[in-house]
């Protein structure tokens, strides 16, 4: 353990060179380090790498800005509150996904949004990161923009996940354009994935009382009610997901949601029942929980109403 302190100590001190070579040199050797040995990772952490990387995701360098935005990816597995501790850390994020389709690598905002998601496992500082609105429009833009990379709109999708497991957060990620820019992604993107990662932030978002009017925009619940029908091929996990945001619109007072998913036909309705048949345990509970209300009357809505129990996705 020792020679690894040492080893981590040299190649940190080898980050303030004067020297663009020497500092390659040790970035590359850094992220080796963390990448095949999970051990290195605090220790690197403790030896005062973080505001060195932090700096160099700054850095016009496309191979440092990578190796620097895959360290500290690496490090935020195991040492969350060093990064979040080290000061302006989310700004030199915030550069790199406000730069994705200009001067940062699609690696390094790959990489950035990803750190993100690893911090947001733990709910301590979904409210901090959820409050950062630069980073939350960068990552709207970038499951918005029709060229961005795949992994990039996945991970942007991940992290927007972990914000809005924030309530508090979800009227901002709505205020900022989530909600159009999520259904766009439902109704044209065919990449492998996408669908499914996007529905379940829809789920999340849809749990606030501000969704029901801009779900309305853009037709969300006929969308939901016909991803659950058996003829678009959904996959389980959108099922479900569409059932979970379905079921959060109307635990968030959404009356008219009910409304519209009964004149939708029997189709909507035996959809849900797919869900509740063929689902997870998870999926199960909330498709029972949504034909309690869509079959029910007065007094299912005023239950629901009145618990306001919100159901969560899983990612």
């Amino acid at each position: 353990m020792e020679v690894k302190r040492r080893t981590a100590r040299l190649l940190v001190s080898r980050l303030g060179s004067v020297s663009e070579q020497t500092r390659s040199e040790a970035l590359a050797e850094l992220r080796l380090m963390t990448k095949n040995d999970a051990e290195s990772r605090p220790i690197i952490a403790e030896a005062g790498a973080i505001p060195y990387l932090e700096e160099t995701l700054y850095s016009s360098s496309h191979d440092s800005q990578d190796n620097a935005a895959a360290i500290l990816l690496n490090i935020s597995i195991s040492s969350r509150t060093a990064l979040m501790s080290t000061r302006c850390l989310l700004d030199a994020i915030s550069h790199v996904l406000r730069h994705h389709a200009t001067n940062s690598s699609p690696f390094a905002v790959q990489s950035s949004a990803a750190t993100l998601h690893s911090l947001l496992v733990d709910d301590s500082y979904r409210p901090v990161i959820g409050a950062k609105r630069d980073i939350v429009y960068s990552l709207i833009e970038i499951i918005k923009r029709p060229n961005s990379p795949p992994r990039s709109v996945k991970d942007a999708l991940k992290a927007l996940f972990g914000i809005a497991l924030f309530p508090l957060n979800r009227a901002s990620l709505i205020g900022l354009g989530a909600v159009a820019a999520l259904f766009s992604l439902v109704l044209k993107d065919g990449r492998v994935g996408i669908v499914e990662d996007a529905t379940a932030v829809i789920a999340q978002i849809a749990g606030c009382a501000e969704s029901e009017r801009e779900f309305w925009k853009v037709s969300g619940v006929k969308v939901l009610v016909d991803l659950l029908d058996v003829g678009t091929g959904s996959s389980e996990r959108v099922k479900e997901n569409a059932v979970g945001a379905l079921l959060n619109l109307v635990s968030c007072g959404g009356g008219g949601v009910v409304k519209q998913v009964k004149e939708m036909g029997p189709g909507a309705v035996e959809g849900i029942r797919d869900v509740v048949e063929n689902g997870t345990a998870k999926g199960k509970s909330k498709g029972i929980a949504l034909l309690k209300v869509v079959e029910g009357g007065a007094k299912e809505w005023d239950f629901a109403m009145n618990t306001r129990e919100l159901p969560s996705v899983e990612f």
